[in-house]
Formats: structure tokens, C-alpha cells, sequence
């Protein structure tokens, strides 16, 4: 029971709520069964929460049931195919796969026997739990969009069979409720789908990527290489995890590397905004980068993907300028409550001319329409004497290392400049 508790605890299978007038109450018991080996020596012990969903109305707390199970046929024309190709087979089950189902009705059930809550609070589910009438189809649904992102698709002659068809080979899995069947000639890939399935390295890829966006604090030189990996949490696969260690292989040999802040530097803000236009070859969104100095020590800097497909370079280079100008702006407020003068425009340095001409040029056409708001913010700021923009070459950008991977020597010579140096204990 302990073991079925706190896979719920963790899954996080309910909120604990007072009851909405109205609203109905499902019941629920503790299924217990001996589970054995080959042998018919007991192997566990298992206990299973089970709803009772039979007290369940539809329309009320249940809407559609249907989930697709693979048919037999299916299973036995997969084992002959493997066979005959002499592929390999590979059987996995789904532990408490149910709970990783999520409700999109509302759904109250009474708390479980053995959980010590208040008196007046009742379960409000967000997973499925067994015996729910929705339960295998909320399970099969979450199982469906994960696999689809990891670039398999269903088999329209049955749902339940999922391929992915790569220059490395084939790979097939068939779904029975909890249970599937893999084969194929990509073994290399096979693996990296039982990884996946295994939760081998994701929960380590999500820990270690959480580690490394904290360290960004101190070494805007990782800044990219954690957003870029980021981005894959929700589905890491084997290049990923890959991406993350070389990453820690990079600071084990700059260890002691940090953030240089000089008692001699002049309080004097600067500024440096890029973007690198269409550089992420999935969707073809562009990175906005940039970075702050107060006299010559780094004190702000970011590296984020935009929200849109930008249709041209300036565009992408507007909208990252336009990012600069907020961050420029709260800086400036800050400054001036922590004692330091600001009453000069704060230089912002930029790469592309076409950006620097938008923001000086007050007329507007078709192609500048959509960043329109944009230019307004910006024009406003530059008319009112808080930023002045500035042309600087790509080999002094700073935030250059914020857009985009950088050859060795160029990403030396960036860290340089950001002070960012080694300081052994």
C-alpha cells in the first residue's frame, strides 16, 4: 500500500479540496493480489487503488470511454514478421501506466483508506486511476502524443501499432493497454526507445539540465548551449542527453571560471542586443541575445528563442532590439534607486543596419508594418533620451555568443571580454 501511495503522491494523482455543492463523490477500494514467479514462488506483494467508476455518469464525471487495443491478429503477424527478418523482440510493461493518463473532466473520489487527511477534504483527480471509465483512454492518449514526438506515427489499419521508418532501419511497437512489443532492424534506436520508455536518463537529463539553467547565473557562457537543451525536456532523446554532458565536460575545464566585477570600473551602462534570424532548423524561429555591462563587469544577459517566425533578418534583429529596450529600461530604474546617475543615454550597440535606419526612420510601409509596435516603443525611448543606438561590427557584438554556436576561438575571445575568468581557490 505504501508503494501504491506514494506512486500516486508522486504522480501527483489528485489535490485535496472541499467538495462543490453538486458535485458527486466516486467511491474507492484497495485491490490486493500475490503476484508469482514462473515457479509459482511469490514474487511481491501488490496492492492497487482502484476507483469504483461504476458509480460514475455520464455527462457528469465521464465522457468518451473508447481507447484502442491492438488485436490479436495484429500481435501475431508482428512475432511472424520479427521472426522471418530475425529481428529482435523486446517486451516491456508500464508501471501504474493509468495514473500517467490526465483527466480533463471534473472527478471527485473519496480519500483512499490509510490517507490521513481532514475529515471534510475529498480527492479531486488529475490523473486517472484504475476503474475509471476514462482511464484507458486518458492513458492511451497521453502514451499517442509522447510517442508522436519522438517521431513514430500510428498505423492507420491499427491504432495501437506505432512505427518510425529512418535511414538507420525500422522500428515497430505495438501497444496492449500496459504492455507492448518492440522490434526492428534500428537497434541503436531501439535502445534509446526503451531508455525513453525506462525513464533511464530522462529524469537525469531533467535534473541535470535544471542544474545547468541554475549555473547560468554565474557563466552567461553556457547560456545558449543550456537554452538549446532545454528545449527538448519535454521529449529528450539519446543526442540530447548527449548535448548535456558535453556541456559538463566543458566546465569541468573551465572550472573556476567566473564573473570578474572590477572596483575600478566607471558605473556606466552598456549595451548589446543580436539575433540570430532563422537559426533553429525545427521551426526556423530566431534567438534573441544580449547582454549588459556596468562600466566593464557583466550584469545582465539572456539567451531566449523567439515567439514567432521572424519573415526577415531586420524583423528578428527588431524584435530582439525591442527586448533590449525593456531589460535597458528596468536597468536604468534600478540604477537610479541604487545611487547611480542615469541621466545620459545608455549606449546600445548593434550589428544590423537596417534596424539602427527603422528606428531613426518615422515612416512606415508594408514591409516594417508588423513590427510596427515596435518601432514605436523603441522611437519613444530613443526621442526621450534613454538609449542611443550604435553600430558595431560582428567581431565586437558581445551578445554574439548568446544567438548561436561559436567556433573555439571566437567563443574565447567573447568570454574574455565578458570578464568571465579563472579565478583557482
Amino acid at each position: 500500500m505504501k508503494e501504491e501511495l506514494d506512486a500516486l503522491t508522486k504522480n501527483h494523482t489528485w489535490d485535496l479540496v472541499t467538495l462543490p455543492p453538486g458535485q458527486s463523490v466516486v467511491g474507492c477500494k484497495w485491490i490486493y493480489k500475490i503476484k508469482t514467479r514462473y515457479d509459482g514462488s511469490v514474487e511481491r506483494y501488490k496492492a492497487r487503488l482502484v476507483a469504483k467508476g461504476f458509480t460514475q455518469e455520464y455527462g457528469i464525471d465521464y465522457e468518451e470511454t473508447f481507447a484502442p487495443v491492438a488485436r490479436i491478429s495484429s500481435v501475431r503477424a508482428l512475432l511472424v514478421v520479427a521472426a522471418a527478418r530475425k529481428w529482435d523482440l523486446f517486451q516491456m510493461d508500464v508501471k501504474n501506466a493509468f495514473l500517467n493518463g490526465d483527466l480533463s473532466e471534473e472527478v471527485y473520489m473519496q480519500p483512499p483508506p490509510g490517507l490521513s487527511i481532514e475529515s471534510n477534504k475529498v480527492c479531486h483527480l488529475r490523473r486517472a486511476l484504475y476503474g475509471l471509465k476514462q482511464a484507458p483512454r486518458a492513458w492511451f492518449a497521453k502514451f499517442s502524443s509522447t510517442i508522436f514526438r519522438l517521431g513514430y506515427t500510428a498505423s492507420p489499419y491499427d491504432s495501437a501499432l506505432f512505427l518510425r521508418r529512418t535511414d538507420k532501419g525500422t522500428i515497430l511497437l505495438l501497444l496492449y493497454v500496459d504492455d507492448m512489443i518492440i522490434t526492428g532492424d534500428d537497434l541503436s534506436g531501439i535502445q534509446e526507445l526503451k531508455d525513453f520508455l525506462n525513464g533511464l536518463y530522462i529524469t537525469q537529463a531533467k535534473r541535470l539540465v535544471g542544474s545547468l539553467v541554475y549555473l547560468t547565473v554565474t557563466r552567461p557562457d553556457i547560456s545558449y548551449a543550456v537554452h538549446q537543451v532545454s528545449q527538448y525536456l519535454s521529449a529528450p532523446r539519446s543526442t540530447h542527453y548527449a548535448a548535456v554532458l558535453r556541456i559538463l565536460r566543458y566546465l569541468k575545464g573551465t572550472l573556476f571560471h567566473g564573473l570578474f566585477y572590477s572596483a575600478q570600473s566607471p558605473l556606466v551602462l552598456r549595451a548589446f542586443s543580436d539575433a540570430d534570424w532563422a537559426g533553429d532548423p525545427t521551426d526556423r524561429r530566431s534567438t534573441t541575445g544580449y547582454c549588459f555591462l556596468l562600466g566593464s563587469s557583466l550584469i545582465s544577459w539572456r539567451s531566449k528563442k523567439q515567439t514567432f517566425v521572424a519573415r526577415s533578418s531586420t524583423e528578428a534583429e527588431y524584435r530582439a532590439l525591442a527586448d533590449t529596450t525593456s531589460e535597458l529600461l528596468w536597468l536604468r530604474w534600478l540604477l537610479k534607486d541604487l545611487g547611480v546617475s542615469t541621466s545620459s543615454a545608455t549606449p546600445l550597440y548593434y550589428d544590423n543596419q537596417s534596424a539602427i535606419h527603422i528606428a531613426h526612420n518615422d515612416v512606415f510601409h508594408e514591409r516594417t508594418k508588423h513590427i510596427e509596435i515596435d518601432c514605436h516603443f523603441i522611437r519613444y525611448h530613443l526621442l526621450h533620451g534613454a538609449l542611443k543606438l550604435f553600430s558595431v561590427s560582428s567581431k565586437d557584438q558581445l551578445a554574439d555568443i548568446f544567438t548561436k554556436s561559436l567556433p573555439k576561438r571566437r567563443t574565447r575571445d567573447l568570454v574574455d571580454n565578458l570578464k568571465l575568468v579563472s579565478h583557482p581557490p
